[in-house]
């Protein structure tokens, strides 16, 4: 694609980075294939392509963003299907990310969109608040039919018919391996996940330290700052990931760090991106290091190889999140665990396609959103499984609010598998 930026322009570095992505798109139209939201709403603009033409119209004349532009924007998942499909390398997830920060900045929203955002920014990244605030939307539940916006009725909706104690597990702490050390790793604990479902970092913490690592939850850590990223709201989502960063980089420099971990495969996109968040700050280095450093618990196990093997013959429907098979490129790795340990794994047709989590998404966009959920949940009960398993907490409640069948984080199965209890989905609870 030809683009015609100014020299001027293309001293700011995120210019001049849209510019490399613009440049390298050949506008194939392979993207609106795999597009989730073209497959829905049909419209171009709510294609890759569609989008990349209205970014580079808006940034190549240097001019506030406006309505038809936003709307197009918001309406994608950043499901990064379009990155995994492009023949061509077009780095979609950087483009997205940095219109999303220009219309942030040019852009002004009507005051109920605004609102909503400002709440959602300072409520779901800090899990106490989150804690409280699925609280009260479980209280006020009964009132939602009246209320007037879809995005409300969705956030009451999104609340669990119960919400879990809090675990112990993820504050500040060392465990020990259980007999010898082979690894020293960070757990990331996350903040919305710490909220929804405490199972996921208390299977984590078991499984790991069973295989010989010594895991680290360490002082300062907390939301990766992909949900304030991803609104275009950069300078939270930076204090969140150097927060992190000083936290990880001071493990490493204490006792040492082999790793990483994360069991949210949305973070984990975003912590692998910490390297391209800092790139142009004193900051660069630091960030590159934990960058490297981060992997989905499902990568580290692979060099584990844990002996498991499955307490019960189960179905397992795998559904891969986006984030996992899309943005970090993790495809093989939980099904081949599952399997070594005796489980038979199915996967739904289009398992490409979301399911229309997306972070935020399900709350800003629950109309489209609904629609991915309905499609999804289709094709993973179509194979018939014992249980529905996914790396992701975000996908978990939204494939969760649409079945009967029992959805578990693939980490609780294989803690299972090798010694751990039985994921209380399984018997019917959270």
């Amino acid at each position: 694609m030809q683009t015609n930026f100014t020299e001027d322009q293309l001293r700011d570095p995120g210019i001049a980075s849209a510019n490399e992505i613009l440049r390298s798109c050949v506008h194939c139209g392979f993207c609106t294939a795999t597009c989730p939201t073209y497959q829905v709403l049909g419209d171009e603009l709510d294609s890759p392509r569609g989008r990349i033409y209205l970014i580079k119209d808006m940034l190549e004349n240097d001019r506030p963003a406006d309505a038809k532009t936003v709307k197009h924007i918001d309406r994608c998942l950043s499901c990064l299907a379009c990155m995994t499909t492009c023949p061509s390398g077009v780095h979609y997830m950087h483009l997205v990310d940095h219109a999303r920060a220009h219309i942030e900045k040019t852009y002004r929203r009507p005051f109920a969109d605004r609102a909503l955002r400002w709440v959602l920014a300072q409520v779901i990244p800090f899990p106490t608040r989150f804690r409280l605030a699925l609280l009260g939307a479980k209280m006020a539940r009964p009132v939602a039919r009246f209320l007037p916006d879809a995005r409300l009725r969705a956030m009451l909706a999104m609340a669990p018919k119960a919400v879990p104690p809090v675990s112990r597990n993820d504050d500040p702490q060392v465990f020990p391996a259980t007999g010898t050390r082979r690894m020293r790793v960070a757990l990331m604990t996350g903040c919305a996940q710490k909220a929804l479902n405490t199972d996921i970092n208390d299977a984590t913490i078991r499984l790991l330290r069973r295989l010989g690592c010594e895991v680290v939850v360490a002082k300062g850590a907390g939301c990766c700052g992909a949900l304030t990223h991803h609104m275009g709201r950069e300078a939270e989502a930076h204090r969140s990931a150097e927060a992190n960063i000083r936290a990880w980089m001071a493990e490493k420099r204490g006792g040492g760090l082999d790793a990483v971990v994360i069991n949210t495969s949305g973070c984990g996109t975003t912590v692998k991106d910490y390297g391209h968040m800092f790139r142009t700050t004193g900051l660069a280095p630091e960030a590159s290091e934990i960058a490297a450093l981060a992997c989905d618990v499902t990568e580290l196990l692979i060099r584990l190889k844990p002996e498991a093997k499955a307490p019960e013959p189960l179905r397992v429907a795998y559904h891969a999140a986006c984030s996992l098979q899309h943005g970090q490129k993790v495809t093989a790795a939980p099904k081949a665990l599952l399997k070594a340990a005796g489980f038979e794994v199915v996967e739904p047709a289009d398992p490409h396609l979301c399911c229309g989590s997306a972070g935020t998404y399900n709350l800003l966009q629950p109309e489209i959103s609904a629609e991915l959920k309905r499609r999804k949940v289709a094709t993973l009960e179509a194979k018939t499984p014992d249980v529905i398993t996914a790396g992701n907490i975000g996908c978990m409640m939204q494939i969760g609010s649409g079945t009967g069948i029992p959805v578990v984080h693939t980490v609780e199965l294989l803690d299972w598998a090798t010694g751990g209890p039985r994921p209380r989905a399984l018997s019917g609870g959270a």
